[in-house]
């Protein structure tokens, strides 16, 4: 199969590869279709990383069955899915209890099956794979796994009816937290750094949107709260930015709100000075959000796919642009400079 791998400086090469084989009797094989390019995968762009060197990447991604293993009963050859990348080891106490996005093998087992996005075939146990109803299309799909990162930070959030939100970056997880809350019912106040990215977050209607290279952010949120600041900040930009915006969001908390991290870090340890009497005295809850998995008895990336497919989520508003595979580094670059090219959901499509 035509694969793209991860080279020694942090970009890609695109080969043919040994294609996956079906290793057990309730596994699927799938022929990729569309992939997406995230905030995760752009951290790693042209960066040496020996550990994924020579590795396939990418964890958002819909496609076809091609074949299915002897005790599969709900999918069939041709079927469209979409398919779920976070997959724990199984027999973990957190895996028990539908807990395996914090699976302590997590990355490894994700990483062997599911999590393999830039190649054009993915072999995955069929409890991952969810059928895709004919009007959602393969791109709007590449999207779940997005929301539904956004979906489980909005559960552990507690989202509630006007309730005043503050939401720092409008990539693709920003405009899907902003979609959720006013789902819910609630008042938005968005903030980034890209012009086209905070008009997009305007037609999907967000209550008022903040270029903070432009506006002191913190203060349009007080002028937006009547001074008390905001119920709930999630912080969705992550990555580099971290350090001056997970401090922004606890300065935007009212008193006894709440701070969700959605936005990922890298590894290691990362120093961020904190007003941390200010955060206790002030009883500002931080909460870490980390990819997603069920709520209560439902499956996270399946209540996406109901959502999505009954209209009250857009996908399609967030892609801007589409390259094949061969292509693959120049649609890293184009997402990698959204300030010069207006790039929000990056697609990578397969034949």
């Amino acid at each position: 199969m035509k694969a793209a791998l991860k080279t020694a400086d942090g970009k890609f090469t695109v080969k043919e590869v040994d294609r996956p084989i079906i290793p057990a009797d309730d596994f699927v094989l799938a022929r990729v279709k569309v992939a997406g390019i995230c905030g995760t995968d752009l951290r790693h762009w042209n960066k040496a990383d020996p550990a994924l060197e020579c590795h396939i990447v990418g964890h958002e991604l819909a496609g076809e069955v091609v074949d299915v293993g002897a005790n599969v009963v709900n999918l069939k050859p041709g079927d469209r899915v979409v398919i779920e990348t976070v997959m724990g080891d199984g027999v973990c106490d957190y895996c028990t209890v539908q807990r395996y996005n914090i699976c302590e093998h997590l990355y490894d087992v994700r990483t062997q099956y599911v999590s393999r996005a830039y190649g054009e075939f993915v072999c995955g146990p069929e409890k991952k794979f969810y059928k895709l109803p004919d009007h959602v299309s393969f791109e709007e799909a590449a999207l779940i796994d997005t929301f539904s990162v956004c979906l489980h930070a909005h559960h552990l959030a507690q989202v509630g009816v006007n309730d005043k939100i503050a939401i720092i970056g409008a990539g693709p997880i920003g405009l899907g937290q902003l979609q959720l809350a006013k789902l819910s019912g609630a008042d938005v106040i968005i903030v980034d750094l890209v012009d086209g990215a905070l008009e997009v977050a305007r037609d999907l209607g967000a209550d008022l949107v903040v270029n903070s290279a432009h506006a002191d952010a913190a203060a349009r949120v007080m002028e937006f709260t009547g001074g008390r600041g905001v119920d709930i900040c999630f912080e969705c930009a992550g990555g580099p930015s971290m350090p001056k915006t997970l401090p922004l969001a606890t300065r935007m908390a009212r008193r006894g709100g709440k701070v969700v991290i959605v936005g990922g870090f890298d590894d290691g340890e990362i120093a961020i000075p904190l007003e941390w009497q200010r955060i206790q005295m002030s009883e500002i809850r931080i909460i870490p959000s980390a990819s997603f998995a069920f709520h209560d008895i439902y499956p996270e990336q399946g209540m996406v796919l109901e959502l999505l497919a009954r209209g009250k989520l857009n996908a399609q508003k967030l892609i801007t642009h589409r390259f094949p595979i061969d292509r693959i580094n120049e649609a890293f670059e184009v997402a990698d400079a959204k300030e010069r090219t207006g790039a929000v959901f990056v697609a990578v499509t397969f034949p």
